[in-house]
């Protein structure tokens, strides 16, 4: 009796914020005076208590540990690896044997656990590595694309780059032939236009109007370098 009297059990921590991966520490002490009975950590209060260390168990749980092994006195605890599920409020408990059973002899008011952060664990500091090296090679593919498909528009052309816009159709001075296509011809001015015509045959007055106009550049499979894509377009009219 006059050890029950005088027992003391003093838990101190009322709230503790632990990121995930760490070491969460429980702290609780007793007096030397003490009934016989067991001191526990336990999850929780009432039916749906969890037991996280018991006094006489050697081994309660892999992750926790006592931080003063074989101490009558001192029970905190280590629970190494927190996780989530670990969330709680936690009551240091002192049990005194009576009728045969482990009653509640004296507890602490509780220590609220809750999770301020997630720590980097092995398998995200691997994933976020492989992720950065295949953005890193992405980039360098894409670059690569890019000037090999420069260097195949400009070689072999004999316009610079940009003279020409796709789809457009700038035209170019008109050279008024007279003749057969593809034979030696003189260009006739608007002075020569006014002479008297003289004898020939038909196809020597006919007259014919070419333009010739440069198509835009694309990289065209199988095209031999120094050739440039060109337009021919041609209209023959008589001449009067």
């Amino acid at each position: 009796a006059q050890a029950g009297q005088g027992f003391e059990l003093h838990q101190p921590q009322n709230k503790v914020s632990v990121a995930v991966g760490e070491t969460l520490t429980l702290r609780c002490t007793t007096s030397e005076l003490a009934d016989p009975g067991p001191v526990r950590w336990l999850k929780g209060w009432g039916s749906g208590n969890k037991t996280i260390y018991d006094q006489r168990k050697k081994d309660p749980s892999p992750r926790v540990t006592r931080a003063v092994v074989g101490s009558d006195t001192d029970f905190t605890i280590h629970i190494r690896n927190f996780q989530p599920d670990d969330v709680g409020i936690y009551y240091c408990v002192k049990f005194t044997k009576k009728t045969g059973k482990d009653e509640v002899f004296q507890h602490g008011s509780g220590t609220e656990v809750s999770v301020h952060g997630t720590a980097l664990v092995p398998g995200m500091v691997a994933a976020a590595v492989v992720l950065c090296f295949l953005l890193l090679l992405l980039g360098l593919l894409v670059a690569l694309c890019m000037y090999r498909r420069k260097r195949q528009g400009g070689a072999g052309s004999p316009y610079p780059a940009g003279t020409v816009a796709v789809g457009s159709f700038s035209s170019v001075p008109l050279r008024c032939c007279a003749g057969t296509p593809g034979s030696p011809s003189e260009v006739l001015d608007e002075e020569s236009s006014d002479l008297p015509s003289q004898q020939s045959s038909k196809e020597e007055n006919d007259i014919h109007y070419a333009d010739l106009q440069p198509l835009p550049l694309a990289p065209w499979q199988g095209r031999s370098p120094g050739t440039a894509p060109t337009e021919y377009a041609s209209l023959r009219v008589a001449a009067k």
